[in-house]
């Protein structure tokens, strides 16, 4: 195991990641691809001790693994090394007559170090997905995982220095102090991927330098069941997207709209998919993740009192699970609306049509993600058009992030910046304006002294 990096040694991290990017070996296109090869192997090699240490953070299954973790990672990582020289060469841009004779271009370049904080409930995925697009774009990061999932953490610290180059990639652990201290360094980007709570603290850091941050937060998604939609169907998807993970997605559907007369149904075949995924005795179930801590836990079982329980409802606080809950008769000013569940529990409300479904939506802050379903052209060219959010999929849940080439990130409440793909190699990259002029021919209308007719000309030019 490497030895734990220290709040005191913090100051001499930065700047040895500094002097490093100084030397400019990150600029180089093979240094990256390195990196990002170094990565893949570190995957591939250690499937086995990250599957375990998932299990014991958050009880995940092997295919849990695979679907949220490591197959997002593999994909990303592909997706960049096909594409890195493109994204890295300049892109030449437009230079209008008054520019004449000249060439205007813009060339991307890496930013510097970036600090990378990752989340519990996708403690390998949300730590690395964004390193991918920071090693890409040719920066020196620091990592730090959640040390609410300890076991995931500890393992990262213990790898990524014998992958990566350790001279430029570094993993701090630790919790609120660590935190605390490492954001009063000074970064070129800070990434924070969390609650909106810890959102505002990491951005009020960073504003001590003015450091830019991507803050990848949550929020309430909702998920709009149109009137005549393939019941069946988006009853299988929409459960399947709750339960992964125990519910603890940021992208998860967090409450349902459907027409009154379709809620029966819908929630009828809810039921019999659940019965097909999990078994009856769901919280005995060996595909079924359990909740990360019991604060988490008794936070959740308090809100199943804000309405009637449906579907589901048991838990087990020894074995910190909770089944897939479905709950009806839910106050829209509850606390269960107003704050996001991030897990396994499910509000079903009916509202009357597509419209109200759109302005109850619209009446909320901006969610992280949306869905609907529905068979109507005229209903998802509405919600795409009416409804805004970071992320929204049509006729399923949560698989835009199957698409490497999908830019992922919140708006309003839910966050701001966004990567994944060439979204993220821009993001932690600074894309610097570049023209250069020809000497000649001089066009002298623009010099001193000025007159009537060289201002005529200018206007023509401009």
């Amino acid at each position: 195991m490497t030895s734990r990096i220290e709040p005191s040694d913090y100051p001499a991290l930065v700047e040895r990641l500094r002097v490093a990017f100084a030397t400019g070996k990150t600029r180089s296109l093979d240094w990256r691809r390195s990196q990002l090869d170094a990565l893949e192997r570190l995957l591939d090699e250690n499937e086995e001790a990250i599957g375990q240490a998932l299990s014991t953070d958050l009880g995940k299954p092997p295919q849990e693994v695979l679907l949220g973790e490591v197959g997002l990672l593999y994909s990303e990582i592909g997706h960049a090394r096909r594409n890195l020289k493109r994204w890295s060469r300049p892109r030449r841009v437009f230079t209008p007559m008054v520019g004449q004779p000249g060439r205007s271009w813009v060339q991307p370049e890496p930013l510097g170090v970036v600090l990378i904080m990752g989340a519990w409930n996708y403690p390998v995925q949300l730590a690395l997905s964004p390193l991918i697009p920071a090693l890409a774009a040719g920066n020196c990061a620091i990592v730090k995982p959640s040390e609410i999932a300890a076991a995931t953490s500890a393992l990262l610290a213990d790898l990524l220095p014998k992958y990566l180059d350790s001279g430029a990639v570094a993993v701090v652990e630790g919790a609120v102090e660590e935190t605390t201290e490492l954001l009063k360094q000074r970064f070129d980007h800070i990434f924070y991927t969390g609650g909106a709570m810890v959102g505002r603290i990491v951005m009020k850091a960073a504003a001590e330098h003015l450091t830019p941050v991507t803050l990848e937060l949550g929020g309430k998604s909702p998920c709009v069941i149109d009137r005549g939609a393939d019941l069946q169907s988006a009853a299988r998807r929409l459960i399947w997207g709750k339960c992964l993970n125990a519910g603890q997605t940021c992208i998860a559907p967090d409450y349902v709209l459907v027409a009154p007369g379709e809620r029966d149904a819908l929630i009828d075949a809810i039921q019999t998919e659940l019965d097909k995924m999990y078994g009856t005795d769901r919280l005995a179930s060996a595909d079924y993740c359990k909740i990360i801590n019991r604060r988490h836990f008794d936070r959740l079982t308090g809100l199943m009192g804000d309405g009637r329980v449906a579907v589901g409802g048991r838990s087990d606080p020894e074995a910190l699970r909770i089944e897939p809950t479905v709950l009806t008769d839910v106050s829209a000013d509850g606390a269960i609306m107003r704050e996001e569940i991030f897990g396994p529990i499910l509000p079903v409300l009916e509202v009357e049509g597509l419209d109200r479904a759109i302005a109850f939506i619209r009446a909320r802050e901006k969610p992280l993600s949306a869905y609907l379903f529905t068979r109507s052209k005229d209903s998802e060219r509405r919600f795409v058009d009416e409804v805004s959010t970071g992320n929204l999929c049509i006729n399923d849940v949560l698989m835009f992030m199957s698409v490497p080439g999908l830019p992922f990130g919140g708006v309003g409440e839910s966050g701001m910046g966004q990567y994944h793909g060439k979204a993220g190699f821009d993001r932690l990259s600074h894309l610097k304006a570049v023209m250069k002029r020809g000497r000649f021919p001089e066009i002298p209308v623009r010099f001193a002294p000025y007159s009537k007719f060289k201002t005529k000309v200018l206007k023509w030019l401009s």
